[in-house]
């Protein structure tokens, strides 16, 4: 699908009054009355986005509108569209905000997204689309072909591709390019998708073959010059048969019509063609890497984790009998008691259960996996029953989300849950089972099933000793040599926790964390402010209250905490534009876990925390030696008037809890799970200098 029509952007005669606030691309928002145009226009008939020009008349500065309607914009797949392109749009003028360059593209003045009908605002375009010229003359198709060249080179710099690019998009002022269609600009490497015209899309794009590459854009721009020069559109999967009659372009476009993209030339290498050097110089204005840095940092705390020695295993909790496990309500040690087992009742009520006059062995097993056990561990603590399940399959493995209340840990936990009850976990060779299907039954009917149709979830309601560890839920999980174990998760709040003996023992025989970052506690970026203000926050440098709490409380032995622990920027929808969040955000659910890619993800956060938060948010990774970091988006968008207005729709909210998986054992992964944890070292790494130095030397003659 490509861009086509730029009509009805003059300054309309009766333009419908209204007052727009938005996001700038400097983060900061800004707010003006403005005229629209009464008359709109769809840019491709294919396309749900709508385009009509106006004025804001704060600067009395002229726009154009790109939005989509209520109805549009309740389809995923439509907001995903104009999510794609402003984060597109925004990227381009972050990075090329100088001439020449920035003129490439067009100038984003402002985006509002996260509203029943989400827009983003353009400087008018500058020139008309090449499809209103039937043939240019050679004197200007050479600066055009170059502009283009120059455009597919930048993108190829920012490992994006073009997938629309056709005579709609390509716009033309007499002297200078312009290159529309940022909606269906994508990353390199990604799977090819259906997209665009014949024959300006590639045979491999129309096809939906293989993986995006740089050269996917150079048969389009091809295309899109044959056309130019000769009148006519060249054939959907060769070279025209007259490209040699035709000098300008037999010069320039050599092998850009291959029908695979392995056997064209690059955009650098045409451009080069064009303008002899012009390709070195555009590498000569790259951006540099701010996160450089803060990634050596990262690896040099890795190196210091491979080397010190990890803790032995602890197979019990503190404390604990064989055949104990703690009371995940009290937090107290507790073991099976046939004595104390109840079911319940169809006015829900609970009557004891005798198992031993259950004779058939099948009934025996399904009513016990719907029956609780009375706790008594703690005769202080309100009346409370443990899922039989969880008291007979061994050691439970524990999950603490810890986090101050505001940083959405309970919307992340839920669609967690919610992802593996929707079959997350069996690419990865795991099976669930509810540890109690009432329980689980209502978690979904009052936690799940809500968040899911767009309601913003109340905080949970501490149940567990003085607000301190509130459970949330239980499940078996069974791993691919058929092993099955409980998982239970927590909620810790922070700022709730109090000293106590037991609250103490919890921590101690916690198995697994997942500490949730807070951008907007966290990061002092101006694109936050709009949102700190509505929650009533403020940049916090010292860290998250709750992390440092839980830190201080867990056991150390030797110079690591040696609790499995993963962190998650949280609320990252807040950030999909900001780089690095961007790229993991737009990253497919994985089917397998890669330590490379987890290694990646764990340094981009890591390089983003510490250049903009600062050393002290970083803490759990600093002193836990098990310790991945993540991306993740509970629910895609933030909230208005108590509710999501396109839904809630999670991203990468499972990979936390793989991680912490594959750091258990329950997942296998290539070079084992201390490796996944602390990364493999590098040859040299597993010799000392010392040792090095001193080996023999062979003498030569």
């Amino acid at each position: 699908m490509t861009s086509t029509s730029h009509s009805h952007l003059a300054d309309p005669e009766s333009p419908r009054r209204t007052t727009l606030s938005f996001d700038t691309p400097s983060g900061e928002r800004r707010t003006t009355p403005a005229r629209l145009a009464p008359r709109e226009s769809r840019r491709d008939p294919r396309l749900p986005q709508l385009i009509r020009s106006g004025i804001l008349d704060d600067k009395g500065q002229s726009c154009v509108q790109v939005w989509l309607t209520a109805a549009d914009a309740a389809n995923p797949a439509a907001r995903a569209l104009l999510d794609r392109e402003t984060g597109n749009a925004l990227r381009l003028h972050r990075v090329f905000r100088e001439p020449p360059n920035a003129s490439l593209f067009p100038r984003i003045i402002g985006h509002e997204l996260d509203t029943p009908e989400p827009y983003l605002l353009y400087e008018p375009p500058r020139g008309f689309p090449a499809a209103r010229t039937h043939v240019m003359s050679a004197t200007d198709l050479r600066p055009l072909a170059r502009g283009l060249m120059q455009a597919l080179s930048l993108l190829d710099g920012q490992d994006l591709v073009p997938l629309g690019i056709s005579p709609g998009t390509v716009l033309w002022d007499g002297t200078s390019l312009q290159l529309w269609g940022l909606e269906a600009m994508i990353r390199t490497g990604r799977p090819r998708i259906r997209w665009g015209r014949t024959p300006y899309c590639s045979p491999e794009q129309r096809r939906a073959e293989g993986l995006t590459d740089p050269r996917d854009g150079v048969w389009s721009a091809a295309q899109v010059l044959y056309q130019l020069v000769t009148g006519r559109p060249g054939p959907a999967d060769r070279a025209p048969a007259d490209l040699a009659s035709h000098r300008v372009l037999a010069e320039t476009l050599r092998g850009a019509f291959a029908p695979l993209a392995r056997d064209r030339p690059t955009p650098a290498a045409l451009l080069d063609l064009l303008e002899p050097g012009a390709s070195g110089r555009l590498a000569l204005d790259a951006p540099a890497d701010e996160s450089r840095p803060h990634r050596e940092a990262f690896e040099q705390t890795l190196r210091l984790k491979r080397q010190a020695p990890a803790a032995e295993p602890h197979d019990e909790r503190d404390g604990a009998a064989a055949g104990e496990v703690v009371c995940p309500y009290c937090l107290e040690n507790i073991q099976l008691d046939l004595g104390s087992l109840f079911v319940t009742d169809s006015r829900m009520q609970y009557q004891p259960l005798n198992p031993s006059g259950i004779a058939n062995p099948l009934r025996r097993q399904d009513i016990m996996r719907g029956a609780v056990q009375k706790c008594t561990a703690d005769p202080d603590f309100p009346e409370h029953f443990i899922p039989v399940p969880y008291l007979t399959y061994g050691k439970p493995l524990t999950i603490a989300m810890v986090g101050q209340s505001s940083t959405g840990k309970s919307h992340l936990l839920t669609q967690m849950i919610a992802a593996i009850t929707d079959g997350g976990l069996e690419p990865f060779g795991l099976q669930w089972q509810s540890v109690n299907p009432a329980q689980h039954a209502r978690f979904v009917r009052e936690r799940v099933q809500p968040l899911r149709d767009g309601q913003v979830l109340d905080h949970t309601s501490g149940v567990g000793l003085d607000g301190f560890a509130r459970f949330v839920e239980s499940l078996l999980i069974t791993d691919a040599r058929g092993q099955v174990r409980p998982v239970a998760f927590f909620d810790l709040g922070g700022e709730d926790l109090v000293r106590t003996d037991s609250a103490l023992r919890f921590l101690l025989g916690v198995d697994a964390m997942v500490f949730v970052v807070d951008p907007a506690l966290a990061l002092p970026l101006p694109q936050l402010d709009h949102a700190r203000e509505h929650l009533g926050l403020a940049v916090n440098r010292d860290g998250d209250l709750a992390f440092a709490t839980v830190l201080d409380r867990l056991p150390k032995n030797g110079p690591y905490l040696d609790v499995a622990a993963a962190m998650v920027l949280g609320k990252a929808d807040l950030l999909r534009f900001q780089p690095p969040v961007d790229r993991w955000l737009g990253e497919a659910p994985p089917t397998a876990l890669d330590p490379a890619l987890s290694h990646e993800e764990s340094a981009d956060v890591y390089a983003l925390l510490r250049r903009l938060a600062g050393q002290a948010w970083l803490r759990p990774f600093d002193t836990i030696r098990r310790c991945t970091l993540h991306v993740s988006s509970a629910t895609g968008g933030q909230e208005a008037e108590g509710r999501y207005p396109a839904g809630s729709g999670p991203r990468r909210v499972l990979e936390p809890l793989l991680s912490l998986l594959a750091m258990h054992g329950l997942i296998d992964v290539p070079g084992g799970a201390e490796a996944f944890a602390v990364g493999k070292a590098p040859a040299l790494e597993a010799v000392p200098l010392s040792d090095a130095s001193d080996s023999p030397r062979e003498e030569t003659m």
